[in-house]
């Protein structure tokens, strides 16, 4: 099987076919390529697509919760010039009775983390919740906010600065003061900047963003990174520019990709900037991308050991299919095999059924040799001794010639039936027209066949043609064919066991026979007596002669076809039997 296989695989890389045949594994591992290549720059593209549009998104979130923090900024702010309004319209404060407004002002800002200071026209410190009263007057380190309040009448509000009293950077909200009958004087509210830090977290940031609150002067007041403690200068950017975008900018902090988003409030002049490295934008993208990259690495593994696996078992497959054709082609038995994949067992069942077919007909092949070396032998044992009798009956050359034709030209119309029809065997009647048309039409006035159809087996065919061929020779000698006036009808019936032949020749005036016995005499005793097993009766009547058979169903079925000799094929048929014989009709 092992060198079948061999020979077939080097006729399959012949010159002919080398580079073009390929393995069923490069076919598929291409398929695969096919298949997951676009898959994978798809999913890439629509990686990079979301990729992106995340980006916006972050970018609009970011954007909005730096305004929602400056909103929240404000609003703190607000409140605390609502209280500062509120203490500014104190009846204490308006009387100069400082004493009772710090002790009411101390009161209500306990616990807030404000604290409030009154300062007189020389921005000198005169009283301040920080410190019992009465307290050193101290010199404001902020005295140009101070000042700008009183000229201006309105609330101000400082920038980062480093509070005197309280040793820490705080930022100021002032507003003028003018009792009746008394020196203005400027209330302030002073609040620590890392208070703020609670108001920059009232909105969450996603991971990985900071946020300061950044005064006029660069200074972070509050912020949510180590880098940007209170009192530090913010460098990040330019806040003015940050502020212009109206997104987020891209720039550097200490050569460090950064995003930045940058909100101004309007009632301080404060910004609020929210920022994270560009890599924590990033993130996600790269993240999902190796992700795609392992995912991918994994799925191509994956897909290349089912490649093999499918591959291994297609080509077992084919392999057992090559063997299985190899086989049919040395004519041994091919089996049906059992495969996984339902085209190759259907294949193998279809080469399993050409075997079949082939042994069939081979066996069908080697039975038409026999049985055509068998025909041929009976064929030239009956034209052996139809040339034999012919010789005995005829006076000279010329009539054994025609007779010889004659009696050739009978069996062969006889072996052209048998040709056409084959195993279904031949039609009795049709049989009877063939050999007697020749001699007289059978058109039902002068000749007549009537009975019922039957086939004919092979031999049966042959030897009651030669019969039908012999009496119809005889009528034109000596019966019914011999003048206009004669008539000639043949029937046959069928009983279970038997079937009954009759030939029935009218001529009135009938003219005497001789003697002799004949091929024809042989015929119908030796051939379709001894050979079909039939009892052979001749009958003379006044008027014509009458020939009857009766022969065994099962000698004339097409199913039974005996392959043994013919009586024809025996030493002893063909000569006239010891007993007196009734005279011969023919000659």
């Amino acid at each position: 099987m092992s060198e079948r296989r061999s020979e077939q695989s080097s006729a399959a890389t012949s010159p002919a076919t080398k580079g073009r045949s390929r393995p069923i594994a490069l076919y598929l591992f291409v398929l695969a390529i096919v298949a997951l290549g676009p898959t994978f720059i798809f999913s890439a593209i629509l990686l990079q697509r979301n990729n992106e549009a995340q980006e916006r998104v972050v970018e609009a979130l970011i954007t909005g919760t730096a305004r929602s923090i400056v909103q929240a900024v404000d609003r703190e702010l607000t409140a605390n010039i609502t209280t500062l309004r509120v203490l500014a319209n104190t009846p204490a404060l308006l009387e100069g009775d400082l004493a009772a407004f710090h002790e009411r002002a101390k009161a209500g800002l306990a616990n807030t983390g404000t604290f409030a200071y009154v300062l007189d026209k020389d921005m000198t410190s005169i009283m301040s919740t920080r410190v019992d009263y009465p307290s050193p007057r101290t010199k404001s380190n902020d005295p140009d906010t101070g000042l700008r309040a009183l000229q201006t009448g309105a609330v101000v509000v400082s920038d980062l600065v480093f509070g005197r009293i309280a040793q820490r950077y705080v930022f100021n909200i002032l507003v003028p003061v003018f009792p009746p009958n008394r020196e203005p004087v400027v209330l302030g509210l002073s609040r620590d900047g890392e208070t703020m830090a609670a108001t920059l977290l009232a909105d969450k940031l996603p991971a990985g963003w900071n946020v300061a609150l950044v005064d006029g002067k660069g200074q972070v007041i509050a912020g949510t990174d180590p880098t940007a403690s209170t009192g530090t200068t913010f460098v990040l950017s330019d806040l003015a520019v940050l502020g212009s975008s109206g997104g987020w900018s891209e720039v550097e902090a200490a050569g460090v990709p950064t995003i930045a988003v940058a909100g101004r409030s309007m009632l301080t002049g404060w910004s609020v900037v929210a920022w994270a490295s560009r890599d924590v934008v990033t993130r996600p993208l790269s993240e999902a991308f190796w992700s795609l990259i392992v995912g991918g690495l994994l799925l191509a593994a994956i897909t290349i050991l089912a490649i093999y696996a499918v591959s291994l078992r297609i080509s077992r497959s084919v392999h057992r299919l090559e063997d299985d054709a190899a086989l049919l082609g040395s004519g041994e038995a091919v089996p049906a095999r059992d495969y996984p994949i339902s085209e190759i067992a259907n294949i193998s069942q279809a080469l399993a059924d050409a075997s079949r077919r082939r042994r069939a007909a081979e066996v069908e092949v080697r039975f038409l040799m026999r049985e055509l070396a068998h025909r041929s032998k009976n064929q030239m044992t009956v034209i052996a001794a139809m040339a034999k009798q012919t010789a005995r009956g005829a006076d000279n050359v010329p009539e054994f010639v025609q007779s010889f034709e004659r009696r050739i030209f009978g069996l062969a119309k006889s072996t052209d039936l048998l040709l056409a029809n084959g195993a279904a065997g031949v039609d009795l009647e049709e049989l009877l027209i063939r050999q007697i048309e020749p001699f007289c039409p059978v058109d039902g006035k002068r000749v007549a066949l009537s009975g019922p159809p039957m086939r004919l087996n092979m031999q049966s065919a042959q030897i009651l043609g030669m019969a039908a061929h012999e009496l119809a020779t005889n009528a034109v000698k000596y019966g019914a064919f011999a003048n206009d006036a004669g008539t000639l009808r043949v029937t046959w019936t069928r009983t279970a066991t038997d079937v009954q032949f009759l030939w029935r020749e009218t001529l009135p005036g009938l003219a005497p026979r001789p003697e002799r016995r004949g091929f024809g005499t042989t015929v119908l005793e030796n051939m379709v007596g001894r050979a079909l097993g039939a009892e052979v009766r001749r009958t003379l009547h006044d008027d014509g002669i009458e020939w009857s058979f009766s022969v065994p169903v099962e000698a004339l079925d097409p199913a039974r076809d005996p392959q043994g000799e013919t009586d024809l094929e025996r030493p002893a048929p063909l000569t006239p039997p010891a007993a007196p014989a009734p005279p011969a009709e023919e000659k």
